[in-house]
């Protein structure tokens, strides 16, 4: 039995088509949702869904003891979809290439700090880039700067807004995202 981990901070449409895809698959768990946001309609998706939430605030989060709670659960991959905060040392030696991180965009492009959510597709727009994606990345001390495991690339047209541009990285994440963890896994 492989058990994911999967970190949120909002909506948690990931974290739903995540837990939908591996639903059938007995040999995938999701051990734990755990939230840095008590207002994260993501936290709401985890009840109806079964799994077990995990509140944290900054203490916890940069308390080793974290990185214990998740191993005593027997986790093997940790999946950050759409969570905020900057990974702690203590959980990158815990769990080494063991975290992964979905990012609206092509990386290294529109990565760092502050780059995520729509103003990513802002940014994307402004520019007027002809083509964005997804980057599934291993996460390390820096945001964003982990070894590229995938990316995936739609094309941008000139009358494109952010909402369009965000709509068509959904789609892309739907899509990819489950079956590379997935791959990853076994």
């Amino acid at each position: 039995m492989k058990r994911l981990a999967i970190f949120v901070s909002g909506g948690g449409t990931n974290l739903q088509q995540i837990a939908d895809y591996f639903a059938p698959n007995p040999e995938v768990e999701v051990a734990c949702v755990v939230s840095n946001n008590k207002d994260a309609y993501a936290n709401q998706r985890a009840k109806n869904l079964g799994i077990p939430l995990i509140m944290i605030d900054r203490q916890k989060f940069n308390d080793k003891a974290f990185s214990e709670e998740l191993k005593k659960m027997n986790v093997d991959l940790i999946v950050l979809a759409g969570f905020l905060w900057l990974i702690p040392q203590h959980l990158i030696d815990a769990f080494p290439h063991k975290i992964i991180n979905i990012h609206p965009a092509l990386l290294p492009k529109y990565g760092g700090k502050g780059f995520y959510g729509h103003h990513v597709h802002e940014a994307v727009v402004a520019a007027h880039e002809k083509e964005s994606g997804i980057t599934i990345h291993y996460v390390n001390e820096k945001y964003d700067s982990g070894d590229i495991i995938f990316q995936a690339k739609v094309a941008i047209s000139r009358n494109d807004t952010p909402d369009d541009v965000a709509a068509k990285i959904h789609v892309l994440e739907q899509m990819n995202f489950p079956v590379v963890i997935e791959n990853l896994l076994f």
